[in-house]
């Protein structure tokens, strides 16, 4: 899809209900060369993706870039549906999932700004549930040195995984307890997830799992909303993000990109399970991965992020806390971030945000200051705060990959000038 009728799309695209509402002000497009980037070096942007596809890495993508708060690339590829021939669309909604918990942090900080929590405080003073929480040592259950705090649910040093470590009686503690099952409310959700062991003790190391789960339950006892009602009204509906949900209205699923499996030698296969089904049956407002959106919507929450924390007249966080959010929070004990068989070199954590802190062969292209995070079916963004700059790549391949990331980074970064 070209430019121009991207452009003519954003105009008129529709609202995530059939009500009528006021016409969210758009991001506005500029000719790269007034913001000092290159149209000719990113077209290579385009290039690229369609090699990926043509090698059946990926079915389809969508890439939107931003620069100086004004869209300087914003274009679709391939397919969202390879077996239906249903192309990717300006329109088109992605499963974002881990991305869901950078929308959670900003509504965690939202609070913190307005006096109602503190992220200094312990878990259990919002979820009191967890005032009996124990981690696991020495192969028992103890009581930890120091509890864990809503910070440590913000940077990941709870010690809460996702119940995939290898300590069996903390895994197995996860399969009864903290599954994340879209038919069980986050209300329930929470207080079986105060059963699980720590698996260290808190603020020692970086360990991904539950935590942003555990926050938006935080968010939800300190608002008293639930999460799909605060992020609607606090976040979605203020920086007119009208495609984004954890629920997809019937009007707008055939929209949904479908989920293809990747043996990464060039074969793809249509996905046939899902966490979530996004429909009216969905009652785990999952904080950290349960939203559905659009590379437009999703564009425009990070554009928020790269302004300070306000958009066309909306502020929702104040420019220094935007600032704390996003540099490294992370203890040279817990650093680099890893993952099993990723060691993340050079990249600390923030609230909410992986930053890049030294430059090291991982993450090469990137700059020192880069923020960012992607999802489970190998969505991306990154923000350049130096370079004013913010990139947002959508796909739907598991298992995740730095593959599309990886590829274009080099690209945008080389077309400023």
């Amino acid at each position: 899809m070209k430019l121009y009728a991207v452009i003519l799309f954003l105009i008129l695209i529709p609202g995530l209900s059939t009500a009528r509402k006021p016409t969210p002000k758009e991001l506005p497009v500029a000719d790269p060369a007034s913001v000092g980037m290159s149209s000719e070096k990113l077209q290579l942007v385009g290039d690229k993706v369609q090699s990926l596809i043509r090698e059946k890495h990926i079915a389809g993508a969508s890439v939107m870039v931003t620069r100086r708060g004004k869209i300087v690339y914003s274009e679709t590829f391939g397919l969202r549906d390879i077996e239906n021939k249903k192309p990717m669309e300006a329109d088109t909604i992605f499963r974002i999932y881990s991305m869901t918990k950078a929308v959670t942090s900003v509504a965690t900080m939202m609070l913190v700004e307005r006096g109602e929590l503190r992220i200094e405080d312990a878990v259990s003073k919002y979820l009191p549930e967890f005032k009996n929480a124990k981690v696991w040592k020495d192969g028992k259950a103890r009581i930890p040195k120091t509890p864990a705090t809503v910070k440590d649910l913000l940077c990941h040093t709870s010690g809460y995984s996702y119940g995939n470590i290898g300590i069996q009686p903390i895994d197995e503690a996860h399969r009864e307890n903290g599954s994340l099952l879209e038919t069980v409310p986050l209300s329930r959700f929470y207080r079986q997830a105060a059963l699980i062991p720590m698996a260290f003790d808190p603020g020692e190391r970086w360990l991904y799992g539950i935590s942003t789960d555990l926050l938006g339950a935080v968010v939800e006892r300190v608002s008293g909303l639930t999460l799909d009602q605060f992020f609607q009204s606090q976040i979605f509906t203020p920086l007119g993000m009208v495609d984004t949900g954890f629920v997809i209205p019937e009007d707008k699923r055939a929209r949904l990109a479908v989920a293809y499996d990747s043996n990464k030698k060039g074969a793809l296969k249509r996905r046939t399970t899902d966490l979530f089904t996004y429909s009216a049956k969905t009652r785990m407002f999952s904080g950290g991965g349960g939203l559905a959106s659009t590379i437009r919507d999703y564009t425009r929450f990070l554009q928020m992020m790269a302004n300070g924390g306000e958009l066309h007249g909306h502020r929702l966080l104040q420019k220094k806390t935007v600032e704390n959010m996003t540099r490294n929070h992370l203890p040279a004990s817990a650093m680099p971030i890893r993952f099993p068989g990723n060691l993340r070199h050079g990249t600390g954590f923030g609230l909410g945000f992986s930053v890049k802190v030294d430059q090291k062969d991982w993450n090469k292209a990137g700059r020192l200051g880069e923020y960012g995070w992607g999802g489970m079916l190998s969505t991306h963004f990154w923000i350049s705060p130096a370079d004013q700059l913010v990139v947002v790549t959508m796909e739907q391949t598991f298992p995740f990959d730095f593959l599309l990331e990886d590829a274009l980074k080099p690209l945008i970064y080389n077309s400023i000038e």
